[in-house]
C-alpha cells in the first residue's frame, strides 16, 4: 500500500515529541526531506538539485489562538504544516463564524484568494493549538521557477491540491448527509476529533453543535445495536 505525504509525516509528528522533545532543527530537516522525495517522485528531482528552492524556505512558529492569515491580508505565503492545526474560517455579518476547512500535520496552508485570484484574503487563518510551519513566499517560489523550472511539478501539485480540497468540500455537501461527512472525518482524521472544540467541527460540518452531539448519539446506538 502506497503512504500519502499526510500519512507519512502523521507518523513522523507523532513520534518525534517522543523521541525528540522540541527539537526544531530536527522537524525543519525532516519537513525539507519529505517535500525534497515528493519532487523526486513528482519530476525525478534529486534533493542535492533542491538546495535553492529550500534556501528560500523559513521557519513560523504560532502560538495557539494567533493568527497566521487575516481578512485583507494579501501576502501570497505558502507553507507546509509540520506540527499543529490552523482553522480557515469567516466571520458573517451577523457576528457569526463558519468554518471553511482544518488543516494539520503533513498538509499546505495558503489563502486561495492571494495565491489563486491575486485578492485579499476572505478568510482567516489561525492556529487552534501551536502551530510549525515551513514557509516560502510564493512571488519568491514564481522567481525560483524562472531558473528552475524542474520544481514546476511541486507547485503543480499544490495548486492542483488546493482545487481537489475545495472541490471536495463543495461535492461533500452536495451528495453526502451531515452523517455521512462527519463518519469520513472519522476514518480519514480521527485525532483530530480530540484536539478540535465541537463547534468548529459542526461548523464545517455545517450543523450545529447540537446536531453533531445528536449524530454522535445516534451513532452510538447504532455501534450497540
Amino acid at each position: 500500500m502506497k503512504v500519502t505525504l499526510l500519512q507519512a509525516w502523521q507518523v513522523i509528528s507523532k513520534l518525534c515529541p517522543a523521541l525528540l522533545g522540541s527539537n526544531s532543527n530536527f522537524y525543519m530537516s525532516a519537513s525539507i526531506d519529505m517535500l525534497q522525495q515528493l519532487l523526486f517522485d513528482l519530476a525525478g528531482v534529486m534533493p542535492t538539485d533542491t538546495q535553492p528552492l529550500f534556501d528560500m524556505a523559513s521557519r513560523v512558529l504560532l502560538e495557539a489562538g494567533e493568527a497566521y492569515i487575516r481578512t485583507g491580508d494579501t501576502s501570497r505565503k505558502l507553507a507546509f504544516i509540520e506540527q499543529g492545526i490552523i482553522r480557515s474560517y469567516i466571520v458573517k455579518d451577523n457576528g457569526d463564524e463558519a468554518t471553511l476547512f482544518l488543516r494539520c500535520e503533513g498538509q499546505f496552508i495558503a489563502s486561495h484568494d492571494t495565491i489563486i485570484h491575486r485578492q485579499p484574503s476572505r478568510f482567516i487563518y489561525r492556529a487552534l493549538e501551536p502551530v510549525t510551519l515551513l514557509q516560502i513566499d510564493y512571488d519568491v517560489l514564481e522567481d525560483i521557477l524562472k531558473n528552475h523550472p524542474e520544481y514546476e511539478p511541486l507547485r503543480n501539485f499544490f495548486l492542483m491540491r488546493m482545487l481537489a480540497d475545495s472541490l471536495k468540500i463543495m461535492e461533500s455537501f452536495v451528495t453526502q448527509s451531515p452523517e455521512e461527512r462527519y463518519r469520513e472525518l472519522l476514518a480519514e482524521r480521527f485525532d483530530l476529533i480530540n484536539r478540535v472544540p465541537d463547534k468548529y467541527i459542526a461548523s464545517m460540518l455545517g450543523i450545529t453543535p447540537v446536531s453533531l452531539s445528536r449524530i454522535r448519539k445516534r451513532m452510538h446506538t447504532k455501534g450497540k445495536s
